[in-house]
């Protein structure tokens, strides 16, 4: 039995299409973990390969976010017209389950990897079932260490990709993570966490947990980076900005090789983010938190949503200034998008502002809903002026020409957001 697990590339002018770097889908390694062995699996990658519409496989399985969802279903089509079964997995289905089945065989709603070899047993049959979901959230040990074999021979910028935990206790408003991993912090053991990292480290000493917040157990984590320590890796994950209260947690953090983390700063305007729901920020000084990661060895990649109620046409330069003087190594600079899934979509919906769905636009580079203290074009316009500032030479010289170990990270990550973005006008 032949198996092709695809992802769709992302539309044409999107940001992440542009980028030169590129990582894997962990979710497909961890379908392959649990695929019986006389199944033959083969990733095909849009985003840097072409697909074989043509290829003898027995089933196609097609992972997407929403903006990538249309590409989906293209792409399940032309394998359904050669009569090879489509299966469509992923946030965006999992949130329009309905949607997806128009254009599948079969659909995989949440969490994969307990309804998965079902759902092959079945197809080997000829008893597929339309859904497949499972009775409930994984037990976090019962995951199995990723098949990153799939990855070889793909130009990725790193496979070492793992995942330590999942959901989220907070509700933030923008979210879909809660919505599809739950709100419970579910944990890996920590002893698998670290036989999988020393299983990695024959690759090379460069490891991204891809965990929406690392550190939401602090006890966890300080676990965790004390068995990390010595290991030799450099890594990179995501973190809310209030781990910077904890300074003993963020020393701990960078003595265990970490060098950068994604933190999403969402705004600037207290208002703003007690609508959003993001309350971990509140009552938080931005530039001295940035300040404590620094010293301990961590940049960051900050990430502000351009677009929410209060934010007003002075929002752009505002938030520039900030990065800059708080010489944030990277950021990205999302337009407000209502994903499907999301209780700002269903407040949005409720209140008539939704301008498009479609989700081809859901790309966060794209304004799809009326905002409320500027114009549409006002929006688009003061978002592309931030990116371009943010990444010209001037605004870069600034922020990381400096000597910092996270530079070797975010020298390369500059230039590729600059490049990107470029191609995207």
């Amino acid at each position: 039995m032949k198996l092709l697990l695809v992802t769709p590339g992302w539309p044409k002018k999107s940001l992440w299409g542009e980028l030169g770097f590129k990582f894997p889908s962990l979710s497909f390694a961890a379908l392959a973990a649990v695929t019986p062995s006389h199944w033959e699996i083969e990733l095909c990658d849009e985003n840097i390969e072409p697909i074989n519409f043509s290829a003898d496989v027995d089933l196609v399985a097609i992972t997407a976010m929403t903006a990538q969802a249309p590409r989906a279903y293209e792409i399940a089509s032309k394998f359904r017209q050669r009569k090879v079964p489509a299966v469509l997995g992923g946030f965006h289905v999992s949130s329009l389950p309905e949607e997806g089945l128009r254009y599948a065989d079969a659909i995989v709603v949440g969490e994969g990897e307990l309804a998965w070899p079902r759902l092959l047993a079945d197809l080997e049959r000829g008893e597929l079932l339309r859904v497949y979901q499972a009775d409930g959230l994984m037990e976090m040990q019962a995951i199995p260490v990723a098949r990153r074999q799939i990855f070889n021979d793909k130009r990725y910028l790193l496979t070492n990709t793992l995942q330590t935990t999942r959901g989220c206790p907070h509700q933030c408003e923008f979210c879909s993570v809660t919505a599809f991993y739950g709100r419970k912090y579910r944990k890996r053991p920590i002893e698998a966490v670290l036989a999988e990292l020393e299983t990695l480290r024959t690759n090379n000493s460069f490891a991204f947990f891809v965990d929406d917040n690392l550190v939401a157990d602090r006890g966890y984590a300080m676990a965790l980076f004390d068995g990390m320590r010595g290991l030799g890796f450099k890594w990179l994950s995501h973190a809310s900005i209030d781990m910077s209260r904890d300074r003993e947690l963020v020393r701990a953090a960078g003595d265990a090789g970490c060098i950068g983390m994604f933190v999403g700063f969402e705004s600037l305007r207290p208002e703003v983010l007690a609508a959003m729901g993001k309350k971990t920020n509140l009552e938080l000084d931005y530039l001295k938190g940035a300040a404590i990661f620094r010293d301990n060895g961590i940049g960051i990649l900050g990430s502000f949503i351009l677009g929410s109620d209060g934010d007003t046409p002075d929002v752009f330069e505002e938030t520039l200034r900030f990065c800059e003087k708080a010489r944030l190594e990277a950021a990205i600079f999302p337009i407000l998008t209502p994903y499907p899934g999301t209780a700002i979509r269903a407040r949005l919906m409720a209140e008539g502002r939704i301008l498009s769905n479609e989700w081809r636009d859901y790309d966060m580079g794209h304004v799809t809903f009326r905002p409320s203290d500027m114009t549409v074009e006002q929006l688009w316009d003061g978002y592309a002026w931030l990116n371009r500032s943010f990444y010209s030479f001037s605004s870069m010289f600034r922020r990381i020409f400096k000597v910092h170990r996270s530079v070797q990270v975010f020298g390369p990550m500059n230039f590729g957001f600059r490049s990107a973005w470029r191609r995207t006008a």
